[in-house]
């Protein structure tokens, strides 16, 4: 069992601790987060201890459905006034109770707003770990940059609590952030490390029944390779998924369990070495890999979960115009895009 620690990494701390949205008002103080706002939502507020993070919040926004630039676009008048910009105003530090998209919201006001950011995930979301999000609709040109949370308090249980279907999907997300990042230019050691270590954690989890799986290694698992993909950027796998999300409207987790396993199909004929590696941490072959993901993640191809399929086009098109297009090995065609995209549908 991966036992609790605490984590200080370049003005980042992670304290990674069971019970530990019980804990989190204390944990918040200790770390200069006295007074708060707290943004989540309905079904975030009904994790364990979550009552008393409430109470002590100086307020509660709840995060409206829907995608990131609007829902943080709604905040803005409560959170980020355009009065917050004069000089020598101070704005309470923010905390973000919930899953990726609830913390993303967070980052975004906080791009505006300048104020600190603490996470307590809820899922099994990279974001926490990233200063990778979207910016609130109609404040896009007072954004300071973009922002990575500087607590983040990590309750294993909290973060692996979903029921089985949604977690693997959200668990697929966690290692799509490792695997999507080992053959870009801003691959390093130390991603490298934390992607193939945090897919190891991840499929070692899942492969043992919800009653005997080591919740932590699963958290733990999904923390690295948010590391991971905040240190070397972007690849195919999530600008894919990103504007299928936002064009097509399939939702994000599911999105990218069903694309994952023909992702890493074309990016492994296209960079053979790093996938190896990757097909060794989840204990099979580079021939095995998709069906090992497959195994792990059990996708419902995204035809199945309300994509407007009339979109495709638009949303290929879209794919196209992504700067990160140029650093997947040799060039990709629209007519790579689709089949790639018809895999998962």
């Amino acid at each position: 069992m991966t036992g609790d620690f605490v984590w200080r990494d370049a003005g980042r701390t992670v304290v990674f601790r069971r019970g530990g949205v019980a804990a989190a008002v204390e944990v918040l103080a200790e770390n200069g987060f006295a007074e708060f706002e707290l943004l989540s939502t309905e079904r975030a507020l009904t994790e364990e201890g979550a009552d008393r993070l409430a109470e002590s919040a100086s307020r509660v926004h709840e995060v409206a459905h829907g995608q990131v630039p609007a829902a943080a676009g709604a905040l803005m008048d409560a959170l980020a006034p355009p009065s917050h910009a004069e000089e020598g105003v101070q704005v309470r530090p923010l905390v973000a109770l919930g899953g990726g998209r609830v913390v993303d919201v967070a980052k975004a006001v906080a791009a505006v707003s300048g104020a600190e950011l603490a996470a307590v995930p809820t899922t099994l979301s990279g974001a926490p770990m990233t200063a990778i999000h979207r910016l609130p609709e109609g404040a896009e040109e007072r954004a300071k940059g973009m922002v990575r949370p500087s607590l983040v308090i990590a309750d294993p249980e909290a973060m692996t609590g979903q029921e089985e279907r949604a977690m693997r999907a959200s668990a697929m997300n966690a290692l799509a952030h490792g695997a999507d990042t080992l053959y870009l230019p801003g691959s390093n050691p130390v991603s490298e490390m934390t992607a193939l270590r945090g897919a190891r954690l991840i499929g070692g989890a899942l492969d043992r029944e919800r009653r005997s799986r080591d919740r932590s290694a699963l958290a733990l698992g999904a923390l690295l390779c948010g590391y991971a993909i905040d240190s070397a950027g972007i690849g195919l796998h999530h600008l894919v998924c990103q504007t299928l999300v936002r064009i097509c409207g399939t939702p994000h987790a599911e999105t990218n369990a069903a694309v994952l396993p023909p992702a890493l199909v074309l990016l492994a004929e296209r960079a053979p070495e790093p996938y190896e590696d990757l097909a060794s941490a989840l204990g099979t072959d580079l021939p095995g890999l998709r069906m090992r993901i497959e195994a792990l993640g059990r996708p419902k191809p995204l035809g199945h979960l309300g994509g407007d399929e009339a979109k495709l086009d638009e949303a290929i098109e879209a794919m196209l115009q992504r700067p990160e297009l140029k650093h997947v090995p040799g060039a990709i065609t629209a007519v790579d895009l689709e089949h790639l995209v018809r895999a998962a549908w």
